[in-house]
């Protein structure tokens, strides 16, 4: 590590290295970094999405599929389902944050409209723009970057769920080589009810991995639908089974290489966990505010039910989460660009660049997409709350969020698959040299039995406990997972409680890092003053973080430490987790709370 091509501008902090590395704020990048021209299309996007979805919303609960069609139509006229397209296929060829940043404020006011957009842009047309040959890309993505077309992604079947690769769907080679035959069935297939063309996985004889297709929807050609399914939410979002039935697909649609199917899916599947990430971003924003304006409006004993501090801690905790989740998603999106153009310049092909951009940064798109989509869970539920018995009248706008937020915490991989997936790679990538986990674990361990300091650290720069903090948190990650790893070794996959609580303490520590690191970047750019909100969220989050973390340490070392090793084990974890300054978290909250409620809306 640390050659020179690694010194790019700035020290590259590689996949999952945030974990042993300190990152350094002005590196990080945040959504005020954005520039002129994201911030016109963050404009446009909303604009879009309060001229053309907002006062629809009832219809879009009513299950009115045309609407979406419609409302997917106009977003491509305005050349918002070509963001992440090269231009010379009629697309925009935008970085990949400002992909984020479409993905984000588009997806905000219904899932309806988030799931048919992620499904288009993401999975429906991005296998083809990265894996098809040119005769394939010039033939379809023109036309789904400008929604002429709309793309649908047919992988899972009824009895194949997170087992992605167990699919029974067959594709035989005709007697003329001419054609693939494909038989079989799909289920939760987004944009069935109304998509030009499936991107299609299915297994040829018994091939180990499964093969991808580029289908035209055709109902000529032995292709057929069961009715809409019924669902919790995202009601207008098109979703039914899909049928073929020796369905002839031209030889030259095979997309990539025969049983390249699994690595496709695999790496849409990358881009789609950080994108969901940033579907739930706006959803939160919306709700906060909705939930801000009732709270301001609505009186009991002669008082609005803002100025309670029952609801100024919902408040508060709502904006929390949306700040921390949305500083996390930016600073991962741009590692990701910064990355892919490395890539470029290094003289890769754009799909190649794109692809091993993403997959770089596989661990962080993983952490984000179960933190981001458990916060929009939590924030919906809370938005009904405050809302009292309104909440949970389908007049009011937050029982749709919350049935809408259902659905992310089980696309594109549970969150439970994404939990033992991030620190599953983070061990491969160990394994591989690619981060050194070893060595600081080994210096953790001895740090355990060496006596400790008992200096009190100059702490008067804003945020600096917190960063300490920070650096004392990864040592408990280092001293929990590096135990497990040495313990339990290649086998560690078959201890999925012990992965699962690894994985909430590596993924509240780049959640909460994330926010500090913007916010210290925002005050050398502005005062500590003019940060103070943000600030007051930073403690906040990293004090419930630390929180989280000395729970979940606890449970894991429990499970696999007894007696002295056990003792000193816990001994090490209350001295990471000790504050030297306990912040006061009420005065925290009301900071926070004073600031949403005198704007009246998400105003970070």
């Amino acid at each position: 590590m640390g050659t020179t091509a690694e010194q790019t501008k700035k020290d590259t902090i590689r996949g999952g290295q945030f974990i042993v590395k300190e990152a350094n704020p002005q590196d990080i990048f945040t959504p005020e970094d954005f520039t002129e021209e994201q911030v016109m299309m963050k404009e446009s996007v909303r604009e879009f999405v309060d001229k053309e979805i907002v006062p629809h919303k009832e219809r879009f609960e009513k299950k009115d599929y045309a609407l979406t069609e419609e409302v997917m139509r106009k977003a491509g006229e305005m050349g918002f389902l070509g963001v992440a397209v090269p231009e010379e296929y009629d697309g925009l060829g935008m970085g990949f944050v400002s992909t984020m940043l479409v993905c984000d404020y588009i997806s905000g006011a219904t899932g309806s409209i988030a799931t048919a957009f992620g499904a288009h842009t993401g999975i429906g047309t991005m296998p083809i723009t990265l894996y098809g040959t040119e005769e394939q890309k010039k033939k379809y993505v023109p036309k789904l970057a400008t929604g002429e077309w709309f793309g649908a992604y047919c992988l899972t079947e009824p009895g194949a769920g997170s087992d992605a690769n167990s699919g029974k769907t067959k594709a035989e080679l005709t007697e003329d080589g001419k054609h693939y035959k494909i038989n079989g069935q799909k289920m939760w297939i987004s944009n069935a009810g109304f998509c030009d063309v499936f991107v299609v996985f299915a297994r040829i004889e018994d091939d180990k991995n499964i093969t991808g297709f580029i289908v035209e929807n055709d109902s000529e050609n032995g292709i057929s639908m069961n009715p809409e399914e019924h669902k919790l939410g995202i009601h207008s979002s098109s979703t039914r089974q899909v049928f073929f039935n020796d369905t002839l697909v031209p030889v030259e649609n095979m997309l990539a290489g025969r049983g390249e199917g699994f690595k496709i899916a695999m790496n849409a599947l990358n881009v789609g966990r950080i994108k969901l990430a940033a579907a739930c971003l706006d959803a939160q924003r919306r709700v906060i505010s909705l939930a801000t304006q009732y709270a301001n409006e609505r009186e009991q004993f002669k008082t609005p039910i803002a100025k309670f501090g029952a609801i100024r801690k919902k408040l508060a905790d709502m904006a929390t989460s949306a700040y921390v989740g949305e500083s996390a998603s930016y600073r991962a999106a741009k590692d990701i660009e910064d990355r892919i153009h490395e890539r470029l310049e290094n003289g890769d092909a754009f799909a190649k660049a794109e692809l091993k951009g993403v997959e770089e940064y596989a661990i962080e798109c993983s952490i984000l997409k179960v933190a981001v989509s458990e916060d929009i869970q939590n924030c919906s539920d809370e938005g009904i709350q405050v809302y009292g018995g309104m909440g949970f009248s389908a007049d009011a706008p937050m029982e749709a969020a919350w049935r809408d937020a259902r659905i992310s915490r089980i696309y594109e991989g549970t969150n439970e698959i994404n939990r033992m997936l991030a620190v599953g790679m983070l061990v491969k990538k160990a394994m591989k040299g690619h981060v050194n986990l070893l060595e600081p674990a080994m210096a953790v361990a001895n740090e355990l039995t060496s006596i400790p300091s008992f200096d009190v650290p100059d702490f008067s720069e804003p945020l600096s406990e917190e960063m300490d903090m920070i650096k004392k948190l990864k040592k408990v990650f280092l001293m929990v997972a590096g135990s497990a790893v040495q313990k339990f070794g290649t086998e560690l996959e078959e201890h999925q409680q012990l992965l699962l609580a690894a994985s909430d303490i590596l993924i509240e520590i780049y959640m909460a890092e994330s926010a500090i690191l913007r916010t210290q970047k925002n005050i050398t750019r502005t005062s500590a003053e003019e940060q103070k909100e943000q600030i007051a969220m930073s403690k906040l989050y990293l004090y419930n973080a630390v929180k989280t973390i000395q729970n979940r340490a606890e449970e894991g070392i429990s499970s696999f430490a007894e007696g002295d090793e056990q003792r000193m084990m816990l001994m090490g974890l209350k001295r990471f987790t000790k504050y030297t300054n306990l912040p006061n978290i009420v005065e925290l909250r009301n900071t926070i709370a004073d600031t949403v409620t005198v704007e009246n809306k998400y105003p970070f």
